[in-house]
Order: structure tokens, then C-alpha cells, then sequence
């Protein structure tokens, strides 16, 4: 009930800006976000080149055809470089049946663009986080700048009110300049949260791709991001849906592939092959062969049989190696994920605490206003007196404000680190 009598307060204290400026929600700033953002293209790019790749390893085990024309001059037995014979026309087909070790290289690939889904998935929650994280703070700030011109208000009249009793004597000199401090700090920070407003529009207009012309109006009311589960109900969560676990996992997996491929090296491997070639007496083959024949066709298994391959017993011993060092890496990401999540669930809580403290703080500095007020009325406060509760709950709203933004901040990221981003802004 306190809380939401903050913000309606809140709502009362900011006054209205431009009439014809349409709000801008934080739904629309996160799918214009979505929508717009370079970084998200870009991983989608990166995710189909990675298709490509394991594309490419995949064409070894499908039918591959080439074909070609050549003219050489033959003096002697007819033969080319590599051992072929010098044909007019060729054609050639190779397509691999049975190779553990390409097979196992493209399983791994086929893993490793797994990974690069999971970056475009992350670089889509790193969109979300960061257009509704500038969103929040650029609203915490327009709110800000509507307080410090009521707190400038009081700050002048506190100013002109000492000043008239200094002229009457009623009042030292370092009263009025205590004043004039206090009025030109109001100033200096004024002037930051501009600036920063600033900042943040260009930073929103960037990533959504809002046009310079249109203004951008935050809506007043207050979303919340919190999370009901308990903390080993978040681990869980973080664990299922970390990219990072998922990442690690699919190295794993594809050192997996890799280490069973290079086992099966053993093995023969098998290959389809085929060859016809147009042959020609210009390159002397009536004189060394005793029949000629112009058109030929070659079709057979090629089978490789390893008696005895150093190369294999190094990869073998190789992937085995790299298959404990991907396990290893796969324990500690999620022993790291498990900790993050503690940690951002413990931020949480205090933040919570301390926007708690912010709220009584305020509530406190307003009835002290109600109060001052009051007595103002029957002439028992001054003019000076009310103005100066109000620049104290000018200060306690901007104490909130700061308080309240930094608590949404950390729900957004133990939002994002449970996978939990999709659900809140679906």
C-alpha cells in the first residue's frame, strides 16, 4: 500500500511534458530494439556461416562430379604429372562411404554451429537487457529533471526570502551564501542529468532506430522484474538455460565425435570412385598398348587399409586429451553459473532492502512536509521553513529514484541469467 502510494505520488509530483509527444513504452523500445539491432543481425550472419562450414565437411559424404578437357604432347609412354593419362575429355566421380575421422570432423561442426545459435540467443537477451536497461534509467532521469526544477523553484524562493532579511539585518551574509551554494549545486546537477538524458536518447535512438525528428517520452508507471523461486529454484534454471553451460556441453559433445572417429581410424575407409575418359593415338597409346580404346569407364570401391599410421595414434591420443580438457571446462562453467546466479540473488535482496529504506525515507520527508505545512498555515513555520522540507523531499525522491532504477537493474540480470528475459517481455 506505502509503495503504491510512492508512485502515485510520483505521478502527481512530475508534471506533464509536451501534450503531442506520444510515449514510448518499453515493449515497442525492446522490439524496435530487436528489430534494428546490428549486433543481432550480425550474430544470424555469423550463425549461417557456421551452416556453411559444417556444410562443407558434410559435402565429403555426397556425390561430387568433375569434369574437364586438356591437350598435352606426349613423347614416350603417355602419362601426366600424378599419374594420369592425358585424355582429351574426362569426367570423374568420388563421393566418401565410410571415413570415421571426416565423419567425426563433421559431427564436431555440426556441434560447434550449435554454439553460434546459442550466441545469436544471447546477443538477442543482450538486446533486450540493454534497450530496456537505457529505457528504465532515461525514465529515471526525465523523472529526476521534473523534480530538480520543483526543487530550483523552492531553492530560489529560500534564496529571495534571506535575502530580504539580510537587507533587514535578519540574516548573516553566509546564510544567503549557503543559499546560493545549495542553489548551484541544484544547477550542476541539473545540468548532468541533461546531459545525460541526452546520452541515453541517443544511445535508445541508435539501438532502436527511432528517428532524430521524434521525441522520446517514457511512460510513468513502474514494472517490476521480480522473480518468485528460491535460489536453488534459479540455479536449476540458470543451469538448463545458460548459454555458456550449453556452449560448453556442445564442445564436449564434439570432442566426443572427434575422439570416436579417430578410434575408428583404424579402420578402412571406403570411397566410391568412377572415371570416363576420351582417349586419343595423338598421345601414342596404339604403340605401347597393344588395344586401343577411345572411350573408357572406370567404376569401383577405393578401399584404404591402414597397416600401420603413427598419424592415428597421435590423434587419438590427442583427442582424448582435448575430451578431458572440454569436461573439465563444462564442471567449472556450471560451478561458475551456480555462483553468478548466488550472487546476483543476494544483489537482489539487498537492493530490495535499500529501495525499501529509500521508500520510508520519502514517505518520512512528506509527512514532514504535511506537517511543516500545517503549522505554516496557522502561522507557526515560516516560508522558509516549507520550502526547505520541499528540497528535502525533492532529495528523497531522487534518492528513490536512484534506489528503484538500481533494483530493476539487477532483477533485468538475474532475469537473463535464470533464461528467464523471453517469458517477462514475450
Amino acid at each position: 500500500m506505502a509503495a503504491s502510494l510512492v508512485v502515485l505520488c510520483l505521478a502527481a509530483a512530475a508534471p506533464s511534458r509536451a501534450q503531442d509527444a506520444q510515449p514510448l513504452t518499453m515493449h515497442q523500445a525492446i522490439t524496435l530494439a530487436l528489430q534494428n539491432s546490428r549486433d543481432l543481425k550480425l550474430a544470424r550472419v555469423q550463425y549461417n556461416v557456421a551452416l556453411n562450414e559444417a556444410g562443407v565437411d558434410r559435402a565429403a559424404f555426397r556425390p561430387n562430379l568433375y569434369t574437364g578437357a586438356g591437350l598435352a604432347y606426349t613423347y614416350g609412354f603417355p602419362s601426366l604429372p600424378g599419374g594420369q593419362a592425358p585424355s582429351v575429355f574426362q569426367l570423374d566421380y568420388q563421393q566418401t562411404v565410410f571415413n570415421p575421422l571426416l565423419k567425426g570432423q563433421q559431427k564436431a561442426a555440426e556441434d560447434r554451429a550449435k554454439n553460434q545459435k546459442l550466441e545469436m540467443d544471447r546477443m538477442r537477451d543482450d538486446v533486450i537487457v540493454r534497450a530496456a536497461t537505457e529505457y528504465l534509467e532515461l525514465a529515471e532521469v526525465q523523472h529526476s529533471l521534473q523534480l530538480m526544477q520543483s526543487e530550483r523553484a523552492s531553492a530560489e524562493k529560500i534564496l529571495q526570502a534571506l535575502q530580504e532579511r539580510l537587507s533587514a539585518n535578519q540574516e548573516l551574509p553566509i546564510d544567503v551564501t549557503r543559499s546560493q551554494l545549495a542553489l548551484a549545486r541544484i544547477q550542476e546537477r541539473t545540468i548532468k542529468l541533461e546531459d545525460r538524458e541526452e546520452t541515453l536518447e541517443m544511445q535508445i535512438r541508435d539501438l532502436t532506430g527511432i528517428s532524430e525528428t521524434q521525441s522520446i517520452e517514457t511512460e510513468q508507471n513502474e514494472p517490476s522484474f521480480a522473480a518468485d523461486q528460491s535460489v536453488s529454484d534459479m540455479e536449476d534454471l540458470a543451469l538448463q538455460n545458460d548459454r555458456s553451460v550449453a556452449e560448453a556441453e556442445n564442445d564436449r559433445d564434439a570432442q566426443r565425435q572427434i575422439m570416436r572417429g579417430a578410434h575408428l581410424s583404424y579402420f578402412p575407409t571406403v570411397d566410391v570412385v568412377g572415371q570416363y575418359a576420351i582417349l586419343s593415338k595423338f598421345n601414342n597409346y596404339d604403340q605401347f598398348y597393344k588395344n586401343f580404346q577411345r572411350n573408357n569407364l572406370n567404376v569401383g570401391l577405393q578401399i584404404t587399409i591402414p597397416i600401420f599410421a603413427a598419424k592415428t595414434s597421435a590423434n587419438v591420443a590427442l583427442a582424448k586429451s582435448q575430451l578431458d580438457e572440454a569436461e573439465l571446462q563444462l564442471g567449472a562453467k556450471r560451478q561458475q553459473v551456480r555462483l553468478d546466479v548466488q550472487q546476483k540473488a543476494r544483489s537482489v535482496r539487498e537492493l530490495d532492502a535499500s529501495r525499501e529504506v529509500a521508500r520510508l525515507d520519502l514517505q518520512l520527508s512528506q509527512e514532514t512536509l504535511q506537517q511543516v505545512q500545517a503549522k505554516f498555515d496557522q502561522s507557526n513555520a515560516t516560508l522558509q521553513d516549507v520550502e526547505q522540507a520541499r528540497l528535502n523531499e525533492s532529495d528523497k525522491w531522487l534518492a528513490f529514484l536512484d534506489a528503484d532504477f538500481a533494483r530493476q537493474q539487477a532483477q533485468l540480470m538475474l532475469l537473463e541469467a535464470t533464461g528467464q528475459l523471453a517469458k517477462v517481455f514475450q
